[in-house]
């Protein structure tokens, strides 16, 4: 921007002192030459009284040595010349005969014939002549010091554009850097409104976003606290009435689902809680300071992807089977370390699965599949229900294709991105539909070179027959 505002301020600068530079410079010359001529123009008028009165040479000579010989020349009837003689034969004739005041330049410079009327009808003719070095005298200086100030004064509006394109620079980079902090995840971020009055308004405007973002995500963050301690009243009475089973068949599974539900609550709580700072991707860590932890970024977590995925089958095993539901697990037996935290994974998983709970009847049975690619981990869920008929609307953040709340798909698709990684939806190998979520691998396990080469080991688990 400094180097456009300087290019606009020469560019301007420059025409309008080249506009008053040429006439100015073409003025100057042309008031020399009038100065040269009207001075010559004067000395032959000097020399008309004089011949008014006598034509004597010697009176004559006189005259023209205490005006300037050198320029001056006069012709007297009869052909004689007392000075000096410049005009050209012809113009001295046409003078006295035409009788007729002429200017002429020549190649050595300017020359005035002016004629003069004697006694008994006779003519002389005074020269005056002006070298040409008069003509243009002080004219190159003039020149010079009109265009050294010139010069100057596009030097000067350059370097004045230059401050203050130095000036609105400074604030657009510090407004800048403080939107990219902002997007980095620093909330405490704020700019110094300075420069322009629309850069100081965008500045202030920009504290007044920062100051309601930060406001809006403690709102958002009390109320995910205060929604998930109200489950608690609930998941009280389920766990009361858990006990009150006693040793009931599945009494003992649904005492560790609620107490894993209360755990889960828990973790929700405590982070709704805590300092929260956004992440590069939109997501919120705790923040160090709480701990008197440092500044610096934490270390990613990484997790084992088989293994959450295997364990997480086995929990949705059980109530497959209650449903009747086949339940096959295949997984690679190669690292397939991430970089995610085990529960976000965990999440995932358990999206994608609930997801085929709840959107096919019972008995309809699926699929999970974890492969290895050079670069990539892709976790795959296969049903055989009737399939998802919109792909691309069913992974919008809140949209949902069956009722639901839409966000399930969404999970998938934020922990993919957080792995440069992607989620697609295509028809499976089992007749429905097929999610495919593409994670990204992490770089310790890209660069293992332990087992990558060995053929991968599957195997397959398959639930127990459903229940009467």
């Amino acid at each position: 921007m400094r180097r456009a505002l300087a290019g606009v301020a020469l560019a301007v600068t420059s025409m309008v002192a080249l506009s008053f530079l040429i006439p100015l410079a073409l003025l100057v010359q042309s008031e020399a030459r009038g100065r040269a001529t009207t001075e010559a123009e004067q000395r032959a008028a000097a020399l008309a009284p004089v011949l008014a009165l006598t034509t004597r040479p010697s009176d004559v000579q006189q005259a023209v040595s205490g005006l300037d010989s050198d320029r001056l020349g006069v012709h007297l009837p009869g052909g004689h010349v007392i000075g000096a003689e410049h005009a050209p034969p012809g113009s001295l004739d046409r003078a006295e005969r035409d009788r007729e005041t002429l200017a002429l330049a020549t190649s050595t410079g300017w020359v005035y014939l002016q004629p003069v009327i004697l006694a008994e009808n006779r003519v002389a003719v005074v020269e005056s002549f002006v070298p040409r070095s008069d003509l243009d005298r002080g004219v190159a200086l003039s020149w010079v010091v009109m265009s050294l100030l010139a010069a100057g004064l596009v030097a000067g509006s350059v370097v004045v554009a230059d401050r203050l394109g130095a000036r609105v620079v400074r604030s657009s980079q510090s407004l800048s850097r403080a939107s990219n902090a902002l997007g980095s995840g620093d909330l405490e971020v704020r700019v110094e409104p300075a420069g322009p009055p629309e850069l100081q308004e965008a500045g202030s405007a920009f504290n007044s976003m920062a100051d309601r973002v930060v406001r809006l995500l403690a709102m958002e963050r009390e109320l995910v606290a205060d929604l998930s301690h109200r489950l608690r009243t609930p998941l009280t009475a389920l766990h009361l009435e858990a006990e009150r089973m006693g040793s009931a068949p599945g009494a003992e599974r649904i005492t560790a689902a609620i107490t894993h539900l209360e755990t889960e609550l828990d973790s929700i709580i405590s982070a709704a809680r805590s300092p929260l700072a956004v992440g590069p991707l939109g997501g919120v860590t705790e923040d160090p300071d709480k701990h008197g932890g440092s500044t610096e970024a934490t270390p990613e977590k990484l997790c084992e992807v088989s293994e959450v995925v295997r364990g997480r089958v086995e929990f949705w095993s059980v109530l497959a089977a209650q449903q009747g539901r086949g339940c096959r697990l295949v997984a690679t037996a190669e690292p397939t370390q991430v970089r995610l935290p085990q529960d976000d994974l965990a999440a995932v998983v358990d999206a994608l699965i609930g997801n085929v709970f709840q959107h096919t009847a019972e008995g309809t049975a699926f699929t999970v599949r974890v492969e290895r690619t050079a670069q990539a981990v892709v976790l795959a869920v296969d049903d055989a229900g009737p399939g998802i008929a919109d792909p691309d609307r069913a992974l919008a953040r809140g949209v949902s294709v069956g009722g639901s709340t839409g966000l399930g798909l969404d999970i998938a698709h934020r922990a993919a991105r957080a792995t440069r990684g992607q989620v697609r939806i295509t028809r499976g190998p089992m007749g429905g539909a097929q999610v495919r979520v593409t994670l990204g691998l992490a770089a310790e396990t890209k660069r293992s070179t332990g087992r990558s080469s060995r053929r991968a080991r599957r195997f397959a688990q398959r639930s127990s027959a459903p229940r009467p």
